[in-house]
């Protein structure tokens, strides 16, 4: 009897509330009604700010959110019931008592009234690059350690006493200048202001030879903060060594700033080919940036930049402004893009250079075959749940699983708005919903796969099945065009899918693909095709080598009547 009542009496402890966090509307930083995602996050950790503790692997630490619309002033917000979604753990029930740091986070909503009439609630990127911890205006509390013990009910009040600042724009140099266009496309799209932007790198002795037109080099990767891997200065000589666990390296900063600075040597030497070279800013409310491509959920990117970004980039900057005069590179996402705009665009590049990119065959997204595995999150089985691994080292051992990486996503943002790397593809590559929000691919807590709209992305951006279906009418146009390399032991298994789309490539006929793809051995995210170097030196080479080789491609075979001269000076 005694054990009876006990069972029963810790029952009703577990399923009273837990730990209540209350969360007050911040009145000091807003007077209007609020809409966004409230993150509460605890970390065992006794220094740093939990806000920047959350991750894939095993050092993550606890994140739990909720959806908030219309928070009226003077209210307060209950982290509590059914739609709390954490991660690691999901229940703020389950959790281990004990002392934590404490924080909250508000990140901030913004309402889109779309072309297509549905109307959502995204967060806008602040000049930030979609990081919902660092995305200015958004209102975060000071982290406090307190003690937490889900059996017993206590109330905890969390205030949001301050707010991200803006990020000051980057200021133009002698070689580094800036760019900021409304986008007339993506303007009608979302139904407000819409910008794209670019870091525009020139070539030595640009304002000395005033009647020379450049070659465009166009970089494509993540929201760039100014022109990366450029310096014009030695490296700092008080610079503290910082510690890279990923390449087992101490001092890892120290080499990125000399190898800006070797570039800077090269870019103003007498034989580095003179280019313009750009690095574009096209962050939209799903991520930091678009994919450069058309997409039923983000609008017409892929045109934007294409038609509208970059002939004001030549036309303000002096490029030749034809598609002979220009080639694409890049890596991860970037690769992805690069592959995609030769791909979708194939007369307005002369090329393009895709490191490690992103599923190029869908065949082989990351661990699953969308087209023929019911499950995202496990391999099937009748009796087995297996997990779907998601992140490994280039020894194979597994830090996440597919499944980590989702709930981790599901706790920061539903409906697709984490601002990360699933839910961005499903931004891009899915059809519109009737929420106006993006299809699910898979059910984002269960894994389980939707056929249907695995054939809408097959159709629209399965880069693999759609270049083999085009090829009669694309082929001549990007024949000795596609250049791609990967790690064969890729951290998000991108290699799979090079694998499959590697043997399509080598079978497509009248013309022959005549592309190439190289892979490095034992090599991790992001391998560009250096056999000389390591990867934690390749990675930051791409300007020069992708420059240098694309120049003596092009002279090896210049276009009738191209212009190969006047820019060699």
């Amino acid at each position: 009897m005694r054990y009876l009542l006990l069972c029963f009496f810790s029952t009703l402890l577990l399923s009273a509330s837990a730990q209540l966090f209350r969360v007050p509307y911040p009145a000091k930083h807003y007077k209007e009604n609020l809409d966004g995602r409230l993150l509460l996050l605890l970390s065992k950790k006794t220094s740093g700010e939990p806000r920047f503790q959350i991750a894939d692997g095993p050092e993550t630490q606890l994140v739990f959110g909720m959806d908030v619309e219309n928070w009226a002033p003077g209210t307060t917000l209950s982290v509590q019931g059914k739609d709390v979604f954490g991660y690691p753990i999901e229940q703020l029930s389950a959790i281990p008592s004990g002392n934590y740091t404490v924080q909250v986070v508000f990140h901030k909503y913004e309402t889109f009234h779309l072309k297509n009439g549905k109307v959502v609630k995204l967060p806008m990127d602040r000049g930030e690059g979609q990081h919902w911890n660092l995305a200015p205006g958004n209102p975060y509390s000071t982290p406090k350690r307190m003690s937490v013990n889900p059996l017993f009910k206590s109330i905890a009040i969390v205030e949001l006493d301050k707010i991200i600042p803006p990020i000051e724009a980057p200021k133009d140099t002698k070689y580094i200048k800036h760019i900021k266009i409304q986008s007339k496309l993506l303007t009608e799209f979302w139904g407000r202001p819409m910008y794209l932007g670019a870091h525009i790198l020139l070539p030595e002795g640009f304002d000395e030879n005033p009647d020379v037109r450049y070659p465009l080099a166009i970089f494509h990767g993540h929201f760039p903060e100014d022109f990366g891997g450029f310096r014009t200065t030695p490296p700092d000589a008080n610079l503290k060594p910082d510690t890279v666990k990923r390449f087992n390296l101490i001092g890892y900063n120290k080499i990125v700033q000399q190898e800006a600075y070797d570039f800077y040597k090269q870019w103003t030497g007498p034989n580095f080919p003179r280019v313009i070279a750009i690095e574009i800013q096209h962050a939209t409310p799903y991520y930091d940036d678009s994919y450069a491509v058309n997409s039923a959920n983000m609008g017409p990117y892929g045109d934007a930049i294409t038609y509208e970004l970059i002939p004001e980039i030549e036309k303000r900057f002096r490029g030749i402004g034809q598609g002979w005069a220009r080639f694409l590179y890049g890596g991860s996402t970037g690769g992805w893009e690069a592959l995609a705009a030769q791909v979708f665009y194939p007369d307005a590049y002369n090329g393009c250079y895709a490191a490690c990119p992103d599923p190029i065959d869908f065949n082989h997204y990351v661990t699953m075959n969308i087209y023929k595995d019911k499950n995202a999150y496990y391999l099937e089985s009748d009796f087995k749940k297996t997990l779907r691994p998601g992140h490994r080292n280039y020894l194979g051992h597994v830090s996440a699983t597919v499944k980590d990486m989702n709930h981790r996503e599901l706790a920061l943002g539903t409906k697709s708005r984490s601002g990360d790397q699933f839910d961005i593809w499903e931004a891009v590559f899915s059809p519109n919903g009737a929420d106006g929000y993006p299809k699910r691919i898979y059910d984002k807590y269960t894994g389980v796969i939707d056929p249907e709209v695995a054939k809408y992305w097959r159709d629209n951006y399965d880069l693999t099945h759609i270049i083999q279906r085009d090829w009669p009418k694309i082929g001549d146009k990007l024949k000795g065009k596609i250049h791609i390399y990967v790690g064969d032991m890729d951290n998000f298994y991108l290699n799979n899918a090079v694998y499959t789309a590697e043997d399509m490539l080598k079978q497509l006929k009248n013309p022959s693909c005549n592309c190439e793809v190289d892979y490095g051995d034992r090599a991790e995210h992001c391998w560009n095709g250096d056999h000389t170097q390591p990867n934690y030196i390749s990675r930051l080479r791409y300007h020069s080598m992708f420059i240098n080789k694309w120049t003596k491609e092009l002279l090896a075979n210049p276009p009738a009547g191209a212009d190969v001269k006047s820019w060699r000076y």
